[in-house]
């Protein structure tokens, strides 16, 4: 009897394209498009920031009020909407407004319901973030692609510092079962530039690397230190904007609960998931063997309890 992770991989495969009617694309992969492709200077990316962050009420604000919530100048404002392609800040507020309404429109009630207690909220907003990753999942065809080009780096480094470790173990543990050489890096400085290193040195050619809230200077570095030597860096991570995206080759952007005092992560452990999924389908002989090997291990050393 297959055991369960032998029957998904034989029955979850991703399939490009789209199989369905094509969902809206999320307010804030909307709002990422239209911000990532020209140079934004960090107050720049402070606006961008603020406008994905709080899409609903800002795309409703004079140009005063927005420059007063980032804490930017007025003229800064309107330097932003030209480097974004607008004759002003008039006709991003427009295009925002567009947004913000579309959004309100897709889940009526949000306004007027009144959650109950916070940790209602904290599920509402993280349950937000998983409507929104859905959205973004109506074309996987980048899934698809990352998840190939990580199947076959040997040896798969996978980088996690600080909160993002977690999910950097998460991610290695799985991707063990499937890959024959996965590395996990999670600790910064020194220790960190060494695995990257001998990655490279061993053939590796792509680092996954997470950074999660609130963003490391050390996870920058070993960012930096990794495409120095020739590892191209898959990057998820809550912002698709800003100086650890810049130093990424892709970038898988999904938002993270931030309700309560410590940040939760519904959607990149989704996220993790799907790129984990796209690896099985990537080489599914590897995969089967692999799974078999593991579970006649486990067996034969009772690692699990008979449920």
């Amino acid at each position: 009897m297959p055991s369960p992770q032998q029957a998904r991989a034989q029955a979850s495969a991703i399939t490009s394209g789209k199989t369905a009617p094509e969902a809206d694309v999320a307010p804030t992969s909307q709002l990422r498009e239209l911000f990532d492709g020209p140079r934004l200077s960090p107050g720049q990316r402070r606006i961008a920031q603020y406008l994905i962050e709080h899409i609903t009420e800002a795309a409703f604000l004079s140009i005063t009020d927005l420059a007063e919530r980032v804490g930017v100048s007025q003229p800064s404002v309107t330097r932003f909407a030209a480097a974004v392609g607008f004759s002003g800040y008039p006709a991003l507020r427009e295009s925002l407004q567009a947004i913000a309404l579309s959004t309100l429109g897709s889940t009526p009630g949000t306004l007027a319901e009144v959650t109950s207690n916070e940790l209602q909220a904290a599920v509402d907003a993280e349950i937000e973030n998983l409507e929104n990753l859905r959205r973004d999942f109506t074309d996987p065809d980048q899934i698809i692609r990352v998840g190939r080009a990580l199947s076959e780096s040997a040896p798969l480094t996978v980088l996690g510092l600080r909160i993002s470790g977690s999910l950097a173990e998460y991610f290695a543990y799985a991707a063990r079962r499937i890959h024959p050489d996965v590395r996990v890096v999670t600790r910064g400085g020194s220790v960190a530039y060494d695995a990257l290193l001998q990655s490279r040195e061993a053939g590796g050619t792509w680092v996954l690397a997470f950074g999660m809230p609130r963003h490391a200077h050390e996870t920058l570095t070993a960012m930096r230190v990794a495409r120095s030597a020739g590892l191209q860096v898959a990057l998820v991570t809550d912002l698709g904007l800003g100086p650890l995206a810049d130093e990424a080759d892709v970038t898988f952007a999904t938002g993270t609960g931030s309700r309560l005092v410590f940040d939760s992560y519904a959607a990149p452990v989704v996220l993790s998931a799907a790129l984990l999924q796209a690896m099985t389908d990537a080489d599914p002989e590897r995969t089967q063997a692999r799974l078999e090997e593991y579970e006649q291990v486990a067996e034969q050393h009772q690692f699990f309890l008979r449920d």
